[in-house]
């Protein structure tokens, strides 16, 4: 978008895997934003035979281009398995040539600027070393501008952003764990349509349009998070993440569920297949952080 009409400007936005065979320190600097989802390589089915035989590991394309590379990360939201964006995976590899400087950025502009939530929701979900807590508890009156509720279902909650929206104004989004089947629109006498496959007792809604299925009257899938016609659909970690909205419900679905004082990821509920095939330990890693990228 920014370079629609200006090659120049164009050409400052690129994708990690662009510089394979890159020219050494061809940039003087590279800002990697979202580095933790950089991958092993820049390899994929599309690539050439010489793109193959020029390719190294992608973090080494990366730091090896410019004379200043950043990343820009955040390890708790690594969501698919290959990728492999961490300070231990970046540090290794600019310890052959590079000064590194680590700078934590501990402020908190999203979810209202509440630190006090960011810090809950790592508690909540096992990724901070203190137990959960209630959000009573931890705010004890000093947050008092950020509301967090529960709800005994999927229509009061929709309700309750409806509510939300209607007194306060802003954006309102329902996200889910990937645990229904995402199917393609259908074409009915009315036109094409989105299939609601997000069933929960009676309450049925469908997940946003797919990449490349445009729908009437639904965003398409890279503007479901600001598009106000977005609301009446369910989106997931991949049309939420990177993205925000003032008033945000989450559905936890059967993949992760709380037993007793403990989550308990179930591998077989997911319907990400990708994600799906990961082994026991790197899901549970991976499904944790999908609902902090949600909830956050």
């Amino acid at each position: 978008m920014a370079g629609a009409r200006n090659k120049r400007v164009q050409d400052l936005f690129k994708y990690f895997n662009n510089y394979v065979g890159a020219e050494p320190r061809d940039l003087d600097v590279i800002i990697c934003d979202e580095a933790h989802r950089v991958r092993e390589t820049s390899v994929n089915r599309w690539s050439s035979a010489e793109q193959r035989a020029r390719a190294r590991r992608q973090i080494e394309e990366l730091i090896d281009v410019a004379w200043v590379p950043v990343f820009l990360l955040d390890e708790n939201q690594i969501v698919r398995p290959g990728e492999m964006g961490s300070l231990q995976e970046i540090g290794a590899a600019a310890a052959a040539g590079c000064d590194l400087e680590v700078i934590r950025l501990d402020g908190q502009f999203r979810c209202g600027g509440s630190q006090a939530f960011d810090t809950w929701v790592a508690r909540l979900l096992g990724l901070h070393p203190l137990p959960p807590i209630a959000w009573s508890d931890l705010i004890a009156g000093s947050d008092d501008d950020f509301r967090v509720t529960s709800a005994a279902s999927p229509s009061a909650l929709e309700s309750w952003l409806i509510a939300r929206r209607e007194e306060q104004g802003g954006t309102a989004r329902i996200a889910a764990g990937y645990c229904w089947r995402w199917s393609d629109p259908v074409e009915t006498p009315a036109g094409r349509r989105l299939v609601d496959d997000v069933q929960i007792g009676e309450w049925l809604r469908p997940w946003n349009a797919k990449e490349g299925k445009r729908v009437p009257d639904a965003p398409i899938s890279d503007f479901w998070a600001s598009d106000d016609r977005g609301f009446g659909q369910v989106g997931c970690v991949y049309t939420a993440q990177g993205f925000e909205y003032d008033w945000a419900g989450v559905i936890f679905g059967p993949d992760f569920v709380r037993r007793g004082d403990s989550w308990e990821p179930i591998q077989k509920s997911s319907h990400d297949q990708a994600v799906k095939r990961a082994d026991p330990l790197h899901f549970a890693g991976l499904i944790r952080n999908t609902y902090k990228v949600l909830l956050t």
